[in-house]
């Protein structure tokens, strides 16, 4: 299995804001999404659809991936998103399917789009019980899916949990070791209090040790923390290097590094975190071919 980080910072922008395309598309977030679902009001779907489509062909979102994230494929909207996407002429990089509950949502969208957007990846997101119970099999749904997103407020409303992170926990694990399982990304919930830095750096840590990949950003302002607390710092990756050197000296048998001993897995670890951070930037991002499809 080999992972390599794709997104570690998603930022929403709702798509009757066009106003709000530019600074979405220079927030510095590895994927801008443009939604179509709750930010919209029933009223305004349609009009939002079409507007949806100059968030992809701007000048400026060529400098970064960018994505949308349509309605339920459960509900007539977002059938209708499939098929304006269709018509897209800039197709979205990801299209983002939420209140994923089985393997037959991806398959649906995968049969819609399957031509018209040959390379367009997906991301579910997984916010209910029952999506929850069926993690395991909607991970392994379709080879162009790429990520699992965590969404903890309808999940924890649904419930009837606080919306914190220790009565979330067991969810959130247990939707990291179902993406993990079928060697995709998982990215974590938003962290609501946008004006709260320190309450996001020290959430975003949390998901990062459990084994998150990247967090979505519910503001601008939140992308620098994101990035920085899924990216290693240079004496991380530094170590890791000392690692990987160790692994390949000893023959991958037991080594000793600072002090520690270390063998299969960590050498593993290390090689992993030098493949997707340790070409040059941290922020260094593989290309949709690279992916680990």
């Amino acid at each position: 299995m080999k992972y390599s980080r794709y997104c570690r910072s998603l930022l929403s922008t709702p798509a009757s804001e066009v106003d709000r395309y530019p600074k979405s598309h220079h927030s510095g977030a590895d994927m801008c999404v443009v939604d179509l679902e709750d930010s919209v009001p029933h009223r305004d779907k349609e009009n939002a659809r079409r507007q949806a489509e100059s968030f992809f062909t701007a000048p400026s979102a060529t400098a970064t991936r960018c994505g949308i994230r349509i309605n339920s494929v459960t509900e007539p909207d977002g059938l209708r998103d499939l098929l304006a996407l269709r018509h897209y002429t800039v197709k979205p990089d990801v299209v983002v399917i939420p209140k994923v509950e089985s393997a037959r949502d991806i398959e649906i969208v995968d049969r819609v789009l399957h031509g018209s957007c040959p390379t367009t990846r997906f991301f579910a997101v997984v916010e209910t019980p029952r999506g929850l119970d069926n993690a395991r099999l909607i991970a392994a749904a379709s080879p162009r899916l790429r990520a699992l997103v965590f969404g903890a407020a309808d999940y924890s409303f649904d419930i009837g949990a606080r919306l914190a992170w220790d009565p979330l926990l067991h969810a959130r694990a247990r939707l990291v070791n179902s993406a993990r399982a079928a060697g995709i990304d998982v990215v974590d919930a938003p962290f609501f209090a946008f004006a709260d830095t320190a309450g996001l750096k020290y959430e975003a840590a949390l998901s990062r040790d459990l084994g998150f990949s990247g967090k979505i950003a519910v503001h601008p302002r939140q992308v620098p923390a994101i990035n920085e607390a899924f990216s290693p710092d240079a004496e991380l990756l530094e170590k890791a290097r000392r690692v990987v050197a160790a692994g390949r000296a000893s023959g991958e048998g037991i080594a000793v590094v600072d002090g520690v001993m270390v063998g299969t897995p960590f050498f593993e670890a290390a090689r992993r975190l030098v493949e997707e951070f340790g070409t040059n930037e941290s922020t260094a991002l593989p290309s949709v071919s690279g992916s680990q499809q």
